[in-house]
């Protein structure tokens, strides 16, 4: 926080020793913001978003005459996801206050509880455990997502939309050459292997969870005492993996430096690490005034966002270097939602 000051000399009223110096004035704002979540904590980096024109199943879609505010986390997924969801609205004629870009889980879930954003796309591993309390992920997609889904609108009056195929979960990746060398594609295969070729390159968080690294090993009958663990921050993994560090790195299973880098997941055949499918939330109150239109804007376009849509679209902001609202953009018309308008 700095030195003290005790010069009690008076400038402009105020006792200099009383007075903040700059540092401490950014600090106490930063605190003010976090803790009030005032309009200052949603001072985002949205920038601009382009609109078309709705198309195929969504041509006959409206909003206008509605106002919605969009929100997401600032990862570049969430970035993707956020922009994607701004320009449909904008295309379908609402008026769209982009809020995108909310540092952190906890304030992007707080804007959406507060009424300061109306939508956002989260997963349902996330709000199962994260802002609904439960300690144990159902296994079955479907089932989470129900559960969610009803326990968030009883609770919490949150309209949780069908989730989308793509499931941004914990996975183990290899290298191609490593898998034919192998000859393994799913986690069980694993076990089979002689302990020399067990070597894991994890992050300190799921090396150290109670349902994290040495569980898996157990439901996947891996000799834990064999197993060689290098723990190495979430970035350095990827390309430790690709590079020959480890046989096996822990990845986010839609990062796009898996595509970037040619690797593959291992299939989690006994569904050890939650769902994380994405799903359009909306307030309830925002969602009930034209609800038909909402799920009929959103639904085509969440069946088409799968694992390998989102990888590839991820690797086009972190390894080509794209914006994500350019991104969103091109992926929305190659898919036939939107059109360009006519200029």
């Amino acid at each position: 926080m700095g030195k003290h000051v005790h010069e009690s000399r008076v400038v402009d009223g105020t006792p200099r020793g009383l007075r903040p110096s700059p540092r401490r004035l950014l600090i106490l704002l930063v605190v003010a913001c976090s803790l009030m979540f005032s309009s200052c904590a949603l001072g985002t980096g949205g920038g601009l978003s382009a609109k078309g024109k709705l198309a195929g199943s969504l041509a006959d879609i409206s909003l206008r005459d509605q106002s919605v505010a969009v929100g997401s986390k600032n990862f570049t997924e969430q970035l993707v996801l956020g922009k994607i969801a701004v320009i449909l609205l904008k295309s379908a004629g609402a008026d769209v206050n982009d809020l995108t870009n909310i540092p952190g889980s906890s304030s992007a879930r707080q804007a959406l509880l507060s009424g300061q954003i109306d939508f956002q796309w989260e997963y349902t591993g996330t709000g199962w455990i994260s802002y609904l309390g439960h300690s144990d992920p159902i296994t079955d997609p479907e089932q989470q997502y129900v559960a969610v889904r009803d326990e968030d609108l009883a609770k919490n009056h949150m309209v949780w939309l069908p989730p989308a195929p793509m499931n941004n979960t914990y996975g183990f990746a290899i290298t191609q050459k490593t898998k034919d060398r192998l000859g393994v594609s799913k986690l069980s295969d694993l076990a089979a292997l002689p302990s020399s070729e067990l070597s894991f390159c994890v992050e300190s968080e799921l090396n150290s969870r109670n349902d994290g690294f040495e569980p898996m090993a157990a439901k996947y009958d891996l000799p834990l005492g064999q197993v060689q663990r290098k723990v190495l921050d979430t970035g350095a993994i990827y390309s430790a993996t690709a590079d020959g560090l480890c046989n096996f790195g822990e990845v986010f299973t839609t990062d796009g430096r898996i595509k970037a880098l040619n690797l593959t997941v291992l299939e989690d055949d006994r569904h050890f690490f939650p769902n994380y499918n994405v799903s359009p939330v909306i307030r309830q109150k925002t969602y009930n005034k034209t609800a038909d239109q909402y799920r009929e804007l959103f639904d085509p376009v969440s069946k088409a966002l799968t694992n390998d849509a989102l990888l590839a679209m991820n690797a086009e902001v972190d390894v080509q270097g794209r914006e994500p609202a350019d991104v969103a953009y091109d992926w929305l018309i190659a898919q036939g939602f939107i059109t360009k308008p006519k200029s």
